[in-house]
């Protein structure tokens, strides 16, 4: 990180640690959410398809607030795009108050929406924001680092939901549920939802403390800038420039691909885990506590990595190793399948930041439209679960693990063509010597 060239430019240090803890902030919200989908499917007794409705309304809500966000930031600055998504967060967390008390799937379906909306304003700003703290030369490299904050979150949302959501859930079956009076069964789930509700009030807290710590913080000329050049939007030039980009176009294609095996892998995993070998949801839970470890550790190990190994090569190695591990997974549920679903978590690990930074290569002005696209790209997270949820109804939880395998199989050729790309340009320059 030292060096002629710097890794973050002079005065952005503490927005840059400021935009970590955002990081952080996300990934505890996106995996305490993950095993709703088997709350849900057990304290309202509905199907794996069903409950999935919980990723749809999460990560619908990603795609649905990201352009939005991109007018924000090209209209305002960055700092405004990240209040703004911080105070919707806030919002749509502290709504699993009234939900809990309300005691319908609905209700939690909107607190999610919100929540999600804020945080998908929140990312599309903080992201482009840490490429630009410094040189475009290690701008994947950085974007890796803020990003390697993100498994610290997701293993906080794990554990939060390990030691406050699972256990507190009834081992009552939906039979048994089926045969309780109302009364009965009211008191059950109010306890349960009193569960679910806590840990997201609590966190509203944390990000209502985030809001007022970057809103009292002066942002450095280069965000406040963004104004002044932003004066008029050509939206649909901006787009037919970046549907026409090959290398952009196909990133935002494999990073619907990636989110979509990362929320079909992680969301999946305690079904899986009961299917192979039994135990209750708060035992399977600690298979995902040890995936979302894997994915901090090897977060960093693919920094340093990077400093010696192409991004887009790494990428492509990772990702084929994905396809292969969930496949064994779907042909040998037991021990080695469940331990094959937690590597799974190193070979995410590089995957978001990665294809992030090497779509917006070269994109100049319209890198704020482009973070835009990729984070709608999100929208994978909430098409395929809901496509793993009716494989699994159908065919077992060890089979349903064939859908992330698929998705790896995209981002392994988004590496690939990354590589061809890379090596066509290098001849190029060398015929021009």
């Amino acid at each position: 990180m030292t060096g002629k060239t710097p890794f973050v430019e002079r005065g952005m240090w503490l927005p840059f640690v400021l935009l970590v803890t955002c990081f952080a902030a996300w990934g505890v919200a996106a995996n305490m959410t993950d095993p709703l989908v088997q709350v849900f499917s057990r304290i309202f007794s509905m199907s794996t398809l069903q409950a999935s409705l919980v990723q749809f309304a999460y990560y619908g809500a990603y795609f649905l607030l990201a352009l939005p966000a991109a007018f924000i930031n090209r209209r305002f600055t960055y700092k405004t795009g990240l209040l703004t998504g911080l105070g919707m967060a806030t919002l749509g967390a502290f709504l699993f108050y009234p939900a809990s008390i309300a005691m319908t799937y609905g209700f939690f379906l909107v607190a999610l929406f919100c929540l999600a909306g804020g945080l998908s304003i929140l990312e599309t700003s903080a992201n482009p924001f840490v490429i630009s703290m410094g040189p475009e030369a290690n701008a994947t490299r950085r974007l890796n680092l803020a990003q390697a904050f993100n498994p610290v979150g997701t293993n906080i949302g794990v554990l939060l939901s390990a030691t406050l959501i699972l256990p507190h859930l009834n081992p009552a079956t939906d039979a048994e549920r089926a045969a309780m009076a109302p009364e009965a069964l009211d008191k059950i789930r109010h306890s349960e939802l009193s569960a679910v509700m806590g840990p997201y009030v609590g966190f509203a807290v944390v990000l209502l403390v985030i809001w007022v710590l970057i809103a009292f913080k002066k942002m450095p000329a280069r965000d406040e800038a963004v104004a002044h050049d932003a004066a008029e939007v050509h939206f649909a030039a901006t787009l037919k420039r970046l549907l026409k980009n090959r290398h952009y176009a196909f990133g935002v294609l494999a990073q619907f691909f990636n989110v979509a095996a990362q929320t079909c892998t992680w969301t999946f995993t305690i079904q899986y885990v009961i299917g192979a070998i039994g135990g209750t949801e708060a035992q399977a839970g600690w298979y995902l506590q040890a995936s979302l470890m894997v994915f901090l550790v090897a977060r960093f190990v693919m920094v340093g990595a990077m400093a010696f190994i192409r991004p887009s090569g790494l990428l492509t190695l990772m990702a084929g190793l994905g396809v292969a591990l969930c496949f064994f997974a779907a042909g040998n549920p037991g021990m080695a399948g469940i331990w094959a679903v937690v590597a799974l978590s190193a070979c995410l690990s590089l995957m978001f930041p990665t294809i992030y930074g090497i779509a917006l290569e070269g994109l100049g002005e319209d890198t704020k439209f482009g973070a835009a696209g990729l984070v709608m790209a999100i929208a994978g997270g909430a098409v395929m679960p809901m496509i793993h949820g009716a494989v699994l109804d159908a065919y077992g939880p060890a089979v349903a693990y064939v859908v992330p395998g698929l998705c790896f199989g995209v981002v392994t050729l988004y590496g690939l063509f990354d590589l061809r790309a890379g090596r066509r340009a290098h001849a190029r320059a060398d015929a021009m010597r």
